[in-house]
């Protein structure tokens, strides 16, 4: 007999409650997927809406991503230069470009014909090395990118904070117990939501053409191969784009050229060594057994060692010892016994006075990887005159030392933000201390001066060149050691020289190599530049005087410069690469006259 269910005489409102059969997700789920949408959501409003101003060539530009899966050149009512973005996800980027600034340079209508000369170098720098133009192009939209990502993540956190708290824990908990049977629902729908708002808030500037472009065939086997072009700017392209390509190919076939000179060079060079080492190993005299009348190989004719305080150069006549003399040999049968004997000695590559020609960029990388070099020093004169479009011309540059560290000595073309750029790109910019890099302590300064075209020479602060003379000496005397003076315009460092408190200079400027010479207490090299400068000729495109680069090698243990070896690019791209000369010793300075009298006065005896 079945017994009646006590409850169903009960009214309704005393009746036990039943459980809930709804399905309930888990805590880390409900808090999870709801803040994984909210972080999607904002990256992907950070990432399609991010903008970012740069350069372009010699123009400003802006960047703006975009969501067509095209890259964009806006050139106003020229028209459209477009190429498929290489980035997934259907993301571009579209690039607005502005005028050629004018507030550095101040050019006046004088100096009209000048300034687009050198706009149009700027325009071929661009094409030699757009590499760097991208990535800081790309370095910069990430930025934006994240911190418009963490301004979305604020907003949303604040927001939901204000809804908590004006809701009340009764009202949420309501809420909650509602929408659970809908729960997998509303995730889902919410992800929908979420990333098409994202969508719909990026920038869509770059639009669907009414008619799709056709590929320019003037653009044939460079980086724009593909490229499509609208507007009038086909017009001009197809016109005149023709003497543009040219001139970029002249260029990079010139610098490919010269960079695989280089690489003949120095296997000839490594090997004329390898054998030098061979014919040396075959003179060498056991323990006990007598001396052979051969004497042992000879140097090279060109690379004896210089006496002290002399300039050591290539066109030194090879001396002539007396009998009881041994020549010191600093060629290649030099330089195999020292690869021998010598504790390993810490490389540096000097280069200076580059004025923006990125085309060299590839044989400096070259020269880095072939020496193994520890460091590469920049001179200064990394730009023409020091403005914000010539960035990419500062990150080409520190992208070819490989990883190597860059220290950096402003010139007087070189601006603040020149020093930013090379800051940005991962470079020790020397600022008046003494910085170690790879054991070598080095000192140095941006240059007291600045020169900027059409406005001419200026100072670059509030001190003038000879203050900073005597400062950076004051410097150098103060510090425990300084090992290293890198410094643009050679005279910044008499006083640092004179005083003894340097022993080795290093600088360009001149665009003229002179030295290594002695000066004061200390020995100065000045480089010539490494850009192939020459008079009132531009610096961008094949070269049209020698360039010159440095290898030079330190001795950690001694903390002295042990010799430096010339490589010389020439106008053929021809390149030849020289032995290694020793760093001559500075010869003992005489004191002054007042000093030997006031050092008789106090001792009588003398």
């Amino acid at each position: 007999m079945t017994r009646p269910d006590p409850a169903a005489h009960l009214p309704a409102d005393d009746a036990p409650a039943r459980e809930d059969t709804a399905p309930r997700l888990p805590a880390w789920l409900r808090l999870g997927v709801p803040a994984l949408l909210v972080l999607l959501g904002s990256l992907v409003f950070g990432v399609t809406t991010a903008t970012a101003d740069g350069s372009l060539g010699p123009h400003e530009a802006r960047y703006d991503v975009t969501t067509d899966g095209t890259v964009t050149l806006d050139l106003g009512p020229l028209g459209t230069l477009e190429i498929d973005s290489p980035v997934p996800l259907g993301l571009g980027a579209r690039v607005t470009v502005r005028e050629i600034p004018s507030g550095v340079t101040a050019v006046d209508p004088a100096t009209t014909l000048t300034a687009l000369s050198s706009d149009l170098q700027g325009y071929l720098q661009f094409f030699a090395g757009p590499q760097a133009t991208l990535q800081d192009a790309v370095r910069a939209l990430v930025t934006d990118a994240l911190w418009r990502t963490l301004g979305a993540l604020a907003v949303v956190t604040v927001l939901v904070a204000l809804g908590r708290l004006l809701l009340g824990h009764a009202r949420r908990e309501e809420l909650a117990a509602a929408l659970a049977p809908q729960a997998r629902r509303l995730v889902a729908g919410g992800t929908v939501v979420v990333v098409g708002l994202g969508v719909l808030t990026a920038s869509t500037g770059g639009g669907a053409h009414e008619s799709q472009p056709v590929a320019s065939a003037v653009f044939a086997g460079t980086p724009l191969e593909g490229a499509r072009v609208t507007g009038r700017l086909g017009g001009v392209i197809d016109t005149y784009g023709s003497y543009a390509v040219e001139a970029y190919r002249s260029n990079t076939e010139f610098y490919a050229r010269a960079e695989q000179s280089l690489d003949e060079a120095w296997a000839e060079r490594s090997a004329r060594i390898e054998a030098a080492h061979a014919e040396q190993a075959a003179f060498t005299v056991p323990d006990g057994a007598p001396a052979t009348p051969s004497s042992p190989p000879a140097a090279d004719a060109a690379s004896v060692a210089p006496a002290q305080g002399a300039p050591a150069s290539r066109d030194t006549p090879e001396a002539s010892p007396s009998p009881s003399a041994t020549p010191t040999r600093t060629g290649d049968a030099q330089d195999a016994q020292e690869d021998d004997e010598a504790a390993e000695p810490v490389v540096l590559v000097l280069v200076t006075d580059l004025h923006c020609n990125v085309g060299m960029a590839p044989v400096i990388r070259a020269l880095v990887e072939l020496s193994e070099a520890d460091v590469l020093l920049d001179g200064g004169d990394t730009t023409i005159d020091g403005t914000a479009v010539e960035q990419y011309c500062v990150t080409t540059f520190a992208r070819a030392a490989g990883g190597v560290p860059v220290v950096v000595s402003p010139g007087n073309h070189d601006s603040r933000e020149t020093e930013a750029a090379y800051r940005k790109a991962g470079a020790t910019v020397l600022g008046g201390e003494v910085v170690e890099v790879a054991g070598v302590r080095i000192l140095g300064d941006r240059d007291p001066r600045e020169t900027r075209i059409g406005a001419g020479t200026s100072r670059s602060s509030a001190e003038s060149p000879s203050e900073a003379r005597e400062r950076l000496a004051d410097v150098a005397c103060e510090d425990e050691r300084v090992d290293l003076l890198l410094i643009h315009t050679p005279p910044i460092g008499d006083a640092a020289l004179e005083r003894g408190c340097v022993p080795a200079q290093l600088s360009g400027h001149k665009h003229v190599r002179s030295g290594p010479e002695q000066v004061g207490a200390g020995i100065r090299f000045v480089s010539a530049s490494t850009a192939g400068a020459a008079p009132g000729q531009p610096t961008v495109g094949p070269l049209r005087s020698t360039a010159e680069l440095t290898v030079l090698r330190f001795d950690p243990d001694e903390a002295r410069l042990l010799d430096y070896q010339l490589v010389q690019v020439g106008t053929d791209a021809a390149v030849s690469v020289g032995p290694r000369v020793a760093w001559p010793r500075p010869a003992p300075v005489s004191a002054a006259p007042d000093e030997l009298a006031d050092d008789a006065a106090a001792d009588p005896a003398s």
